[in-house]
């Protein structure tokens, strides 16, 4: 019985833990501890799967921003994250002056401290030499990226639903996997 009251403690423990936090931000998977917090700073809903939000239906790499002290109810049905800015934040890094600008990823939401971008690359297809800002990555597809940065070659895999806190940078990229890339970027401006 003693073993069973540990493993339920553990697994309410991993739950209620975040999945990635910094000085940024905040992730929680399929919680939603801010939902009704109004001392959080604005709130990104992201969707992994078909789920349901105030009413309104999201599918996949969907995304639903709301303001602090904007109250919701947290999500029905699969899964996804909850992405809390954190309020006074550091300024965000940029890339040096001078940088080539950002591809043109279709902007989902652009405020006053940061920018959603849903970025697509199809098998393939090489970049030009762009740059970003700090910023959160949420890999959607599972394939590969090649990326060179400062005269430098990485190779990496992309998992689904893998979140990580990206540095800013100047590079090229090149889909090098047999799926489309595609991911969620939370880009902090400066």
């Amino acid at each position: 019985m003693h073993i069973l009251l540990v493993a339920l403690l553990y697994l309410q423990t991993l739950q209620a833990s975040p999945l990635l936090e910094n000085e940024f931000v905040r992730v929680s998977r399929n919680t939603a501890p801010c939902a009704a917090a109004p001392s959080c700073g604005d709130r990104v809903l992201v969707a992994l799967g078909s789920i349901e939000v105030s009413g309104q239906k999201m599918e996949r790499g969907d995304v639903k921003v709301f303001k602090p002290g904007e109250r919701y109810s947290p999500p029905k049905g699969g899964e996804y994250l909850e992405v809390v800015i954190k309020p006074g934040h550091p300024k965000a890094i940029a890339p040096s002056a001078g940088s080539p600008p950002t591809p043109d990823n279709k902007i989902l939401y652009d405020g006053k401290e940061f920018t959603i971008f849903e970025e697509k690359m199809q098998p393939g297809e090489l970049s030009s030499r762009h740059s970003h800002n700090q910023r959160l990555a949420i890999f959607l597809n599972r394939t590969q990226v090649q990326q060179w940065t400062d005269g430098k070659s990485e190779t990496r895999e992309l998992v689904p639903d893998v979140v990580t806190f990206r540095p800013a940078v100047v590079h090229v990229s090149k889909d090098v996997g047999s799926v489309p890339i595609r991911n969620i970027l939370i880009e902090f401006k400066p």
